[in-house]
């Protein structure tokens, strides 16, 4: 299956404003009891969500991961640090690519597939406010463009 398909559950609109995503990779994540039904009643946000790599193991941090509403004593911190599950030359990628300066890593999308939870993870770069500008002004003139064409063909 090519990445990214399942039943899509959150998005992180914003990075693809904020960042240039240069590469993507899927990993799984360890989740504790209660959290993967707040997961797929859509109760995750990826906002301000980053991954970080220590002791040569993966981690996701600042995703917000809902408590569960009929979980009582059995739920879990909403920020807490969660593990991910890639394969040893994937994780070693990261490493060497955020030793560059201005490379992060930051979730993109979290989806259920084969039902395990996947996060879509991309190493990006920064964006600076006029390239935020230019992307927006790229984006109207594309926009206007269609316009006029669906109007033509009319």
């Amino acid at each position: 299956m090519p990445k990214g398909e399942g039943k899509l559950i959150a998005q992180n609109r914003k990075a693809r404003h904020d960042y240039t995503v240069v590469d993507t990779m899927e990993a799984g994540i360890v989740l504790q009891g209660t959290e993967i039904k707040s997961i797929r009643n859509s109760r995750i946000n990826l906002k301000d969500g980053f991954v970080r790599v220590r002791n040569g193991e993966a981690y996701l941090l600042n995703v917000h991961i809902s408590p569960y509403e009929q979980g009582n004593i059995f739920n879990h911190d909403p920020l807490r640090t969660r593990k991910l599950l890639l394969h040893k030359k994937q994780i070693a990628k990261l490493m060497t690519e955020t030793k560059n300066t201005g490379i992060t890593v930051i979730p993109l999308k979290v989806y259920i597939r084969n039902g395990y939870a996947k996060v879509l993870i991309g190493l990006a770069k920064g964006k600076k406010q006029y390239d935020k500008r230019e992307d927006l002004k790229r984006k109207e003139i594309n926009r206007e463009i269609d316009r006029t064409l669906k109007n033509n063909l009319r």
